[in-house]
């Protein structure tokens, strides 16, 4: 364990820079609707009735990424360093959107990933996985240690040897060739469960005709306290070269 691990435990508020889908788009409105919660507005919204009416046990099976609105992670989530404020990461965020770069574009699809359901690339992109690790890096001067609690909480045992190796410097252990891009619909669930909602999430992801999808923003997300919900509080569209 590294010296930085020995840190106190993080504080609150916590931030996090995540990919948002633009507030109102068909994106937005599908992952809000699933997860019962709109990150840009900070409202808990009904679950679509032909969804409850299929899956009883919806809300309890969204629990966990209803925690952290719909999103995928470019910087997980971290408590400011000493003498790091809010409004300096703000101006970061949007100096980091300044710069020109290429505008990565994947194809969407629901399927699984690990033990749960999310929104994920067709294929592989390495001008999203470099976006990605440029915002590992961009922003870890903002990030305050991990304490010993939270690097135990990431279940070191079970990651490999150069998850550890990520998670002790960058303070998370899926980043750089680690990274997979993903907009989480779903807790862990069985193999069994994964089955059958797959069919009921891919028939009303497709029903948005989202062929392709620009990763063209930035989004500044904020955690009041352990027991709030994540919610955007500043979003950049990035520039494109």
């Amino acid at each position: 364990m590294t010296a930085d691990c020995l840190a106190p435990m993080n504080t609150f508020p916590r931030y996090a820079i995540y990919y948002a889908s633009a507030q109102g788009y068909p994106l937005d409105q599908f992952g809000a609707e699933m997860l019962g919660y709109d990150a840009w507005t900070g409202a808990a919204l009904p679950f679509p009735d032909s969804v409850v009416g299929k899956v009883p046990d919806w809300r309890e099976l969204s629990e966990d990424p209803r925690k952290y609105g719909f999103h995928a992670t470019l910087k997980a989530p971290f408590s400011l360093a000493n003498g790091e404020s809010e409004s300096e990461l703000f101006a970061a965020c949007a100096d980091f959107a300044n710069q020109k770069r290429p505008i990565p574009v994947i194809a969407p699809v629901v399927s699984s990933i690990s033990s749960f359901i999310a929104v994920i690339p067709e294929a592989t992109s390495s001008e999203l996985e470099l976006l990605a690790a440029e915002c590992v890096r961009a922003f870890d001067s903002f990030r305050a240690p991990l304490s010993a609690e939270d690097r135990a909480r990431r279940n070191p045992h079970k990651l490999t040897p150069r998850q550890v190796e990520y998670l002790d410097r960058w303070g998370y252990p899926y980043v750089m060739e680690e990274f997979r891009f993903h907009m989480t619909l779903t807790g862990r669930l069985s193999e069994t469960r994964r089955e059958e909602l797959l069919a009921m999430l891919r028939a009303r992801f497709a029903r948005l005709g989202l062929r392709q999808l620009e990763i063209d923003r930035i989004a500044l997300f904020r955690q009041a306290d352990p027991s709030a919900r994540f919610a955007i509080i500043g979003a950049w569209p990035l520039r494109a070269a």
